[in-house]
């Protein structure tokens, strides 16, 4: 299958994912019991914000690019969706679903000493081939939630707490604690995560000197799983002799 079919491919399964998802919705935003007529426009709604997202023209995704692109009107549109937001996280629901498969689940048994760098680089390597799939879509979550978006801050923020505990307790601390010493350790390390995937994964920036002077993604994610590594070996040696590796909080 070449590219350019693979990416129709997967924008048309992302449509099927994204409208099955919204199948639970019964009302719009006037309180009106949706119809046969309301599922499909709300459809209709979600499935254009897709295209739009998939769009090899990178076209600006905004409340009325979505109304042309779904040939609504805005007061329609607005009748299922107050805001980019909102619209966006209706996108992001079904998408997040398949972070535990992706990624998440690998992080759930202990990785054995011996095996750390390669488990380290594994991790990274599917983190960052979820975001590829997804990058218009999360990148642009991250900018509005950069940009002080509330909803937007805090789904990005909820998104990472499942893989920081996980990586607490890849470093032998406890992940049930309230406040786990090793916590911030894993917070500054799943920063550091996020911010190798999001630049190896953002061609505009990778590119900006030319896509002939562009790295590959693996100059990005070895170093970054060589940190890991080495945060979650000094972490285990430390807790080993009884103590964190940087004070309580």
């Amino acid at each position: 299958m070449r590219a350019e079919e693979s990416e129709e491919h997967e924008s048309h399964s992302l449509v099927e994912v994204v409208t099955s998802a919204s199948s639970g919705v019964s009302h719009n935003l006037n309180g009106q019991k949706l119809g046969r007529k309301g599922r499909v426009t709300r459809e209709r709604i979600l499935a254009a914000t897709v295209e739009l997202l998939d769009s090899p023209a990178g076209e600006a995704i905004s409340m009325s690019a979505v109304a042309r692109k779904a040939s609504l009107g805005m007061t329609s549109l607005y009748n299922y969706f107050n805001d980019l937001s909102e619209l966006l996280l209706a996108v992001l629901e079904p998408v997040m679903a398949e972070t535990e498969q992706a990624f998440i689940s690998m992080l759930r048994s202990r990785w054995p000493d011996e095996e750390l760098g390669e488990r380290c680089y594994a991790f990274l390597r599917a983190y960052h081939d979820f975001w590829a799939r997804h990058a218009r879509l999360l990148h642009l979550r991250n900018l509005m939630a950069d940009n002080r978006d509330e909803q937007l801050l805090i789904h990005r923020v909820r998104a990472t707490m499942p893989v920081i505990r996980l990586i607490v307790a890849q470093m032998d601390d406890d992940p049930e604690l309230e406040k786990p010493p090793l916590l911030g350790m894993a917070t500054v390390l799943m920063t550091g995560i996020e911010r190798t995937v999001t630049t190896s994964t953002d061609r505009g920036l990778t590119e900006l000197f030319g896509p002939d002077r562009a790295f590959p993604a693996d100059h990005y994610l070895r170093p970054e799983a060589r940190l890991m590594e080495l945060a979650i070996r000094d972490a285990r040696m430390r807790m080993a002799e009884g103590w964190p590796a940087l004070p309580a909080g």
